[in-house]
């Protein structure tokens, strides 16, 4: 048994040297790797204790990661984190130092230079299209059509590398 558990451990570090994990996902990778229960749960007690798994770390991580790469909504945000096995108490602690209007800009600005091109109602058309695609609400996109179009009518912002 002694050898399934260092078996178990080495996958386990293996696994955790791509990126953080949450205990969940840690569970389900050493379950579907063929260990028993008795031998996944002594080894994410041991990742716990030796702090390689920590759910509040790895959301942090994740949702980092998440806004800089691919911004979406609280809402989603809530969401995937809660498949991940991430309590709600974490979740909600964290998700308050976001804000869904910052997030849709930030997912539009990574998009807009692609749709520069378009006619004023083509653009809109993408931009509430893509928004409500990453969960945002009607009035956060309302918001963040009328930022973006205000400011691609300002001849001072046409060369705003923000935009």
């Amino acid at each position: 048994m002694e050898t399934n558990i260092k078996k178990a451990f080495g996958k386990a570090l293996g696994y955790l040297s791509r990126r953080h994990r949450s205990i969940l996902e840690m569970n389900d990778y050493l379950f579907k790797k063929g260990f028993a229960p008795l031998i996944v749960e002594t080894v994410v007690q041991r990742l716990l204790q030796e702090n390689y798994l920590n759910d509040r770390i790895f959301a942090e991580n994740y949702l980092e990661n998440r806004k800089r790469n691919k911004p979406k909504s609280l809402f989603a945000f809530r969401y995937e984190l809660g498949k991940k096995g991430i309590s709600p108490a974490i979740i909600d602690e964290l998700i308050v130092e976001y804000d869904d209007l910052e997030l849709a800009l930030l997912a539009v600005r990574q998009k807009i230079r692609l749709w520069q091109h378009l006619d004023e109602e083509s653009l809109k058309k993408k931009v509430f299209a893509y928004l409500r695609y990453r969960g945002f609400g009607f009035s956060v996109i309302q918001s963040t059509w009328q930022q973006i179009f205000t400011k691609s009518q300002n001849p001072v912002c046409q060369n705003d590398p923000e935009r």
